[in-house]
């Protein structure tokens, strides 16, 4: 709520012509603003306006977020969300790589179970000129967690090819036909990515390669790494246990999980 307080003034009364005030209530973070009017008296004496209030949050916060040190924050209860990636540019083609999200459906004791692991998109693009990429032609390819760890254990002299039929056990099955190899560039500075595209619903058949070096490979494995418990879902699991809730629990008990080796 607001509180008009007028200041007394000196100067003599004047005119003042019909304002409106917004005010706001904030009962739930931001999600929750009601808009409400004040409406002031055409005559007034004071010549100085003090507003005073008592919900001051939304204010607060405005000046925080309008900070230019200031973090990320949380706007009620969504979080923020983060869109990110990592590029590889050549002189014959693009190749960015982002991650997408595991997936999780509620269930009805009010918990929730992971749906569909997350991947990472692979996005090639063929190079139209120096430092010119035809993005509109870019073929996409999505690595699952078990591609990824063949990727990450991959030698330096060592190759490996993935295999992609997006509409297998469809109708359209073997109309598109997707093929990534990965193999080692002959000096051994790093691997040579292929990806071969056959799409007879649109009539295209293309490949587009691209070299990473060693260290590029390194960085994608790094990231590759970190990723993965992600991926699974792990890390939400991991956040929802709570030591007050487990210290006392007897892991003989089914309740808590079902039949443990340990308990046979």
């Amino acid at each position: 709520m607001l509180q008009l307080q007028f200041l007394s003034s000196p100067v003599a009364a004047q005119t003042l012509k019909p304002k409106l005030f917004l005010c706001t209530s904030q009962k739930h973070g931001f999600d929750d603003l009601s808009p409400k009017i004040l409406r002031l008296s055409q005559t007034q004496k004071s010549s100085k306006l003090s507003v005073k209030c008592r919900r001051s949050d939304y204010f607060e916060q405005q000046n925080v977020d309008d900070s230019p040190s200031s973090s990320p924050t949380v706007v009620g209860a969504m979080p923020a969300k983060f869109y990110v990636g990592h590029s590889i540019y050549k002189g014959k083609a693009a190749l960015t790589v982002e991650p997408r999200a595991p997936e999780f459906v509620s269930l009805d004791s009010g918990a929730f179970k992971l749906a569909r692991e997350g991947f990472v998109l692979l996005q090639f693009a063929p190079a139209v000129g120096v430092r010119q990429y035809d993005w509109g032609r870019k073929q996409l390819f999505s690595l699952s967690v078990t591609e990824m760890g063949t990727l990450i254990c991959l030698g330096p002299r060592e190759s490996c090819e993935f295999f992609h039929d997006p509409f297998k056990g469809k109708g359209d099955e073997g109309k598109v036909r997707k093929i990534l190899k990965v193999e080692p560039l002959p000096d051994g500075s790093g691997h040579f990515f292929n990806l071969s595209v056959q799409n007879k619903l649109i009539n295209v058949d293309e490949s587009i390669y691209i070299p990473i070096t060693r260290a590029e490979f390194t960085v994608l494995n790094s990231a590759f790494n970190f990723l993965l418990p992600y991926l699974i879902g792990w890390h939400a699991f991991a956040n929802s246990i709570k030591p007050d809730e487990t210290s006392g629990v007897n892991f003989a008990n089914t309740r808590y999980g079902g039949d443990y080796e340990w308990s046979r």
